[in-house]
């Protein structure tokens, strides 16, 4: 991909990395998603299995056009990680997001495992960026109190561990 798609994935990575230069966990995930004009609601009335969406939205959307949902029920750190992923998805595959690409807790959206693999790589870089993880593993060794710090999951900050050894 050239063109638009590399200057957009350009542009909002730099608004990222800028965010994260400053950042202590656990990262501001909606300041992020702010940052890059798109707004994030709770929706109360999914099934419990559909984690979020992004989606093109004139009405509602940030000044990016484009909106993320998360479904209410879910815990703080799956609400986290989904803004993270669907943020992931509008930095490197804002082509594809037309009305609305769909996340389910199995990561079933219709997309390749390519693209969800990328979605959910982005997404540890960006609440658990390596330089805070590798500073904070310092100081504590424990998963469950990493997780706690960083406010993602034990199973998140387990992989993300796996990554930074």
């Amino acid at each position: 991909m050239t063109g638009k798609t590399d200057s957009h994935r350009e542009h909002y990575t730099k608004i990222i990395n800028d965010i994260l230069w400053d950042s202590v966990p656990p990262v501001d995930i909606v300041r992020i998603a702010y940052a890059c004009g798109l707004k994030v609601y709770k929706v109360k009335d999914w099934k419990d299995k559909l984690s979020g969406m992004i989606k093109k939205d004139k009405e509602d959307g940030g000044e990016s056009g484009y909106a993320i949902y998360t479904n209410s029920k879910h815990s703080d750190t799956r609400r986290r990680f989904t803004v993270a992923h669907e943020i992931a998805h509008f930095v490197l595959h804002t082509n594809l997001i037309g009305d609305g690409l769909v996340d389910d807790a199995l990561y079933r959206s219709g997309l390749s495992s390519l693209l969800e693999t990328e979605a959910n790589r982005f997404a540890a870089d960006i609440l658990m960026p390596m330089r805070l993880v590798r500073e904070a593993t310092e100081k504590e060794t424990s998963i469950i109190e990493l997780a706690k710090k960083f406010n993602v999951s034990d199973q998140a900050m387990a992989v993300r561990l796996t990554v930074a050894q």
